[in-house]
């Protein structure tokens, strides 16, 4: 009996994760000959504010970076 599991970092639909649990479950059914019937998967979507790589959480290093303000300095170069 496979076991299957996947995570994610972050969100999916259900459409989404119904198409990669039908996708798997042929993957094993075609390359391992396995019942589908058998095929387990279990799904697990993960904050990005609870996953980190590289030393920062994936939440930070995906959002955009803030914008720089002009404090009145009048030599600041415009930001394109």
């Amino acid at each position: 009996m496979p076991f299957v599991s996947i995570r994610l970092a972050g969100t999916a639909t259900k459409e989404q994760k119904a198409g990669i649990v039908a996708d798997v479950t042929s993957s094993l059914v075609t390359r391992l000959g396995k019942n589908p019937a058998a095929v387990q998967i279990v799904i697990e979507e993960v904050s990005t504010e609870n996953y980190g790589a590289g030393g920062q959480l994936i939440a930070d290093r995906d959002s955009p970076a803030p914008a720089l303000t002009d404090k009145g300095d009048a030599d600041a170069e415009p930001r394109p």
